[in-house]
């Protein structure tokens, strides 16, 4: 009994590695990347280096993506990225009801409108600006590569400097092993 059941626990942790592999998204599978705003223009010098050593393909549309460039992860970009993937659902028509609009003198939308507050998460600042530059899949929402390179200020020509230094460890790391 005991050789079935250690069977069946190797079997389990087999398949549970093939899924992963499967699942799991890859540096060499990125071919087009949208670059999210950074702290100091940092996304335009990264931009700009990809773009020039041909990296990768810079889209302008995140939808195009395969993967995002940030400089931070966590719940706010999480929003981010559901905000901009998202694929927008058909308008529902719209109800007017005279009757309503004359009572409030408003239409019964705006009203609605004007008590959404958007996302705090989405819109915040924390952990900008660290260090770190992080791609993630947009499919998957996994890192599938990141790098620590602090610039020592935010001149334009450290940004550049520290952006090259990103880019180059990128190639580095995108090159089959031996070459």
């Amino acid at each position: 009994m005991r050789q079935i059941m250690n069977s069946m626990k190797l079997a389990l942790a087999v398949l549970s590695c093939c899924t992963v592999a499967l699942c799991g998204a890859d540096l060499k599978d990125v071919r087009s990347v949208y670059v999210l705003p950074m702290s100091h223009g940092m996304d335009q010098y990264l931009a700009n280096r990809m773009t020039n050593e041909h990296v990768f393909q810079i889209v302008t549309d995140p939808k195009m993506a395969d993967a995002v460039l940030t400089d931070h992860i966590g719940p706010g970009l999480q929003s981010k990225l559901d905000e901009m993937l998202a694929v927008p659902a058909p308008p529902a028509p719209a109800k007017t009801d005279e009757k309503d609009t004359a009572k409030s003198g408003t239409a019964s939308g705006l009203v609605d409108a004007v008590n959404k507050l958007e996302n705090p998460a989405g819109a915040s600042t924390i952990g900008h600006g660290k260090g770190t530059i992080f791609l993630v899949d947009t499919k998957s929402r996994q890192v599938v590569w990141s790098v620590f390179q602090l610039a020592k200020d935010s001149t334009s020509r450290e940004l550049d400097r520290t952006a090259s230094d990103i880019v180059s460890r990128l190639k580095k790391d995108l090159s089959p092993k031996g070459k």
